[in-house]
């Protein structure tokens, strides 16, 4: 069966946008990240369904859960996009967050809240989702933003997977003052971050007016095509006629491979995750990489997720 292969990114019908997008959502106060999830879901399977495009929607994922009342950035994923939900996996997360001390703060704060940069232990609170096994993570940065009373205002740059509630109660034991997290507000998560991140009332202001309007301009500067979610992951173009052969299963084979930017050899290639790409930008796959890019035979890409 020969497979239709998709156009460049930036020539996306809205249609194909809404079941291979991402949305840089900025989640509010109050519902569950799935719940989110779900309402974007629902408004484009009704929006196609109006439309009568053709296209349909069955199913929208978030890029790592936020509790109802955490707010900020949220990636949503749109059809075919939910395949790459894998990758935030990888990614760095950012927050700000206060930390409610018990007492009063000691002068020396800041120099025992560094002492947290770097890898820590963390068990998953109870009602957590995942085991509870003791597990490391990675803090990246710790700095201290503002410091009223008993209050810090923090930045907090960390390992995706960290546990925000966990560190501070933790970082209050550190302190001597005992404390917990007050408000908590996601700003990034790789490749996303706040600069530029649409509500869910934006997201449905943009389908109307391509219902009621026709304009698709709104929903164009909402709706981001899938691609976006693999900045930074090291990429391959391969033929048009290898991606055909990657829809109906296969690996990407050297002589499918037309160039790359990365090489089994760097030292600095520190995750064997790959993403590729037909000569016009749509992506095609995530896969593992096996071989060298620059060989003339054999396996360079196994298969983790088909995009096509």
């Amino acid at each position: 069966m020969t497979r239709r292969l998709r156009g460049p990114p930036a020539d996306r019908s809205p249609a194909e946008l809404l079941t291979f997008g991402v949305i840089n959502l900025d989640k509010p106060p109050g519902p569950s990240s799935h719940q989110v999830s779900g309402w974007l879901r629902d408004a484009v399977a009704e929006t196609l369904a109006e439309r009568d495009t053709g296209e349909a929607i069955d199913q929208a994922a978030h890029a790592g859960t936020l509790d109802p009342k955490v707010t900020g950035c949220l990636p949503t994923m749109l059809g075919e996009a939910t395949r790459l939900a894998q990758v935030f996996l990888e990614g760095e997360k950012e927050y700000v967050a206060v930390l409610e001390c018990h007492g009063t703060i000691p002068t020396d704060a800041k120099s025992i809240l560094d002492e947290f940069e770097g890898p820590i232990y963390q068990k998953p609170p109870r009602k957590s989702a995942v085991s509870r096994r003791l597990r490391v993570r990675e803090i990246y940065d710790l700095d201290v933003l503002e410091r009223d009373g008993r209050q810090l205002l923090l930045r907090i740059r960390c390992e995706s997977g960290t546990y925000v509630r966990k560190l501070c109660h933790d970082l209050g034991l550190a302190l001597g003052t005992g404390g917990h997290m007050g408000h908590l507000r996601r700003t990034a998560t790789t490749p996303f971050d706040d600069t530029d991140l649409y509500t869910a009332t934006e997201f449905l202001d943009a389908l109307a007016f391509w219902i009621e309007d026709a304009d698709p301009e709104p929903l164009r500067a909402v709706v981001d095509p899938a691609e976006r979610i693999l900045e930074g992951i090291p990429r391959l173009t391969i033929a048009d006629s290898a991606a055909r052969e990657v829809a109906n299963g296969a690996p990407v084979y050297a002589p499918g491979v037309l160039d790359s930017d990365v090489s089994p050899d760097d030292p600095s290639t520190d995750r064997p995750l790959v993403a590729c790409y037909t000569p016009n930008g749509a992506a095609v796959c995530l896969g593992e990489l096996v071989g060298d890019p620059e060989a003339t035979s054999g396996v360079v890409v196994d298969l983790e997720r088909v995009l096509v």
